[in-house]
């Protein structure tokens, strides 16, 4: 396959970009992608996790001084240094840049919950609790549709399973 980008010289890295469900397919050679300042993998500028990183955390841009506004309290990093590196500074920035990390968590894992997998055997507990939980919303839509008894069965199963998280 020749260069997409000089037509010369053989394409020896092949680039696959996604957006909003598009996919692009890029293959260049090694000199297109040093002119371009793409990273070339094996080389001391190589791939870098932080940079993958960086990319999705500049998804949705940020002016310079909306980015500077972000900080957190207690190591003082911003989140335009934490884009960057790619890692907090501390344990305080989940909640200082959770306004950015909620939407950027939701696109790249599809939730802002763990929902995996439960084993079975060491489970139980959260998988009753899950179960109780949407117990609860059914309950709550019950009640806004005035379908009171439905709600109180509901409500007497929640009330079972709670027992037997208590004797576990």
């Amino acid at each position: 396959m020749v260069c997409q980008e000089c037509g010369k010289r053989p394409a020896t890295l092949h680039f696959t970009k996604i957006v909003n469900g598009d996919k692009n397919e890029f293959h260049i050679c090694e000199n297109c992608a040093r002119e371009k300042g793409e990273m070339i993998p094996g080389t001391s500028n190589g791939f870098s996790i932080h940079n993958l990183l960086s990319g999705l955390l500049d998804f949705e841009p940020l002016s310079a001084a909306k980015s500077q506004a972000i900080r957190c309290d207690n190591c003082g990093l911003t989140y335009s240094q934490f884009s960057k590196l790619g890692r907090f500074g501390c344990g305080s920035c989940y909640q200082s840049f959770s306004v950015k990390l909620d939407p950027l968590f939701k696109r790249v894992h599809g939730n802002i919950m763990h929902v995996g997998k439960v084993p079975k055997r060491s489970g139980g507990i959260i998988q009753s609790k899950r179960e109780i939980d949407l117990l609860k919303k059914d309950m709550m839509t019950c009640i806004e549709s005035e379908e009171f008894e439905q709600a109180a069965q509901i409500r007497d199963q929640i009330r079972e399973i709670e027992k037997k998280i208590a004797g576990m």
